[in-house]
């Protein structure tokens, strides 16, 4: 486990160089991992770099021009 404090939404929009308003909607969703304290969404750095290197084995089938194999 890592010794790093949890990252606020303001630090992961800014990591993520997004709106605050995509990290609570990305959250709520589901598609972005965290927890809530106190009501409060939190998110771990080690879970924000996994999910960015799973977005990243993804992107490429997505960056496919159309009729494109």
């Amino acid at each position: 486990m890592d010794d790093l404090p949890a990252m606020t939404v303001r630090e992961v929009a800014g990591y993520l160089n997004v709106d605050e308003k995509t990290v609570y909607r990305l959250a709520k969703r589901g598609d972005l991992p965290g927890f809530k304290v106190a009501g409060t969404w939190r998110f771990r750095k080690g879970d924000i770099d996994s999910w960015i290197e799973r977005q990243l084995v993804r992107a490429p089938a997505r960056a496919r021009p159309r009729g494109a194999k």
